[in-house]
């Protein structure tokens, strides 16, 4: 496997855990005494680590520098989690290039560079990863299906040879969207079984995967995850509470990790979903997704971001 040893000097500091369906972090409660308690509010930065194998006018170094630069103001505005993937995200263009495996599904050094900077900057902030594998614009660069279990159990290995406790796997980013090749990664059958490869690869590693915009997942694979990924970007704000319900019964945290509402509808997702039990993640596509870049903090949406704060700061006697 393309890899790297470990970082000489690197000593985590932030460990997650899941306890019910409650998160923690180094053995505390996340948000304790604060609306969002137990909660793992989040936000999708996937393109922090964009590279473009075709572009020679962007700097992938500089754009993940800007992000890392930025940390300690999301974490003042109570996130704790950001969900970055090893295929980046859409950026607002087609034909990019954008991957950290080989056909054979085999690790690139280079892209791994930028993705441990961008780990290390959270732990040290207290900040949890949810890293993806897959991407459907950029899974067909995986040669066949062994190649993707391959770069799972590639993916999981690094993870645990760097030595980072603030990790967790996401498989797929929307694996039900319909354009996933190889097809395996399009079916919840794959999703389950390339979950069950990640745990028997690192037993204490939590697993999960995320279906498209509507707010549910199949029960196959919420039964095999260790807490459940749902998206909302085509979920009417309205309908959150009832797709949360829906998800109670597998008694695991529920975590809404891309949601592309902006301003005061943001800020509603963002509040019933701490309301019925659930965390929010909060996708600013036009800001932090698609080229050119930005991340600016609570700037990038100060309604959203205020919104957070408000929501995970523990309440005054």
């Amino acid at each position: 496997m393309g890899s790297e040893t470990k970082t000489s000097g690197f000593s985590p500091q932030t460990k997650v855990s899941i306890s019910g369906d409650k998160w923690y972090v180094n053995g505390e409660i996340t948000y304790a005494g604060a609306r969002a308690e137990g909660l793992l509010m989040n936000v999708r930065m996937v393109n922090s680590v964009f590279e473009d194998t075709k572009r020679t006018d962007f700097d992938p170094e500089a754009n993940t520098d800007k992000f890392i630069s930025q940390i300690p103001d999301y974490y003042a505005c109570g996130v704790r989690g950001f969900t970055i993937n090893l295929q980046g995200g859409m950026p607002g263009y087609e034909g990019a290039v954008n991957s950290a495996y080989t056909p054979e599904g085999g690790l690139r050094p280079e892209y791994l560079k930028r993705i441990r900077r961008a780990v290390e900057a959270c732990d040290r902030q207290g900040i949890v990863i949810i890293l993806g594998c897959y991407y459907w614009r950029q899974a067909h660069i995986l040669q066949d299906e062994d190649a993707v279990r391959t770069g799972v159990v590639n993916a999981v290995r690094w993870v645990k040879k760097c030595g980072f406790t603030n990790v967790m796997m996401e498989i797929a980013n929307e694996f039900d969207i319909g354009r996933f090749q190889p097809a395996m990664l399009g079916t919840p059958e794959g999703e389950v079984e390339l979950i069950q490869l990640a745990r028997k690869t690192a037993p204490d590693l939590l697993v999960s995967t995320s279906a498209v915009g509507k707010g549910m997942t199949p029960d196959s694979v919420a039964s095999a995850s260790d807490f459940i990924l749902v998206h909302y970007n085509g979920t009417r704000t309205g309908d959150i509470p009832d797709r949360i319900s829906a998800l109670k019964k597998f008694d695991k945290p529920i975590v809404c990790n891309e949601d592309q509402k902006v301003g005061e509808e943001g800020a509603k997702a963002a509040e019933l979903c701490v309301a019925n039990g659930a965390s929010w993640g909060f996708m600013h596509r036009d800001v932090n997704q698609y080229y050119p870049f930005a991340f600016d903090g609570h700037k990038d949406d100060p309604i959203v971001y205020g919104k957070l704060k408000e929501l995970t700061t523990p309440a005054t006697s």
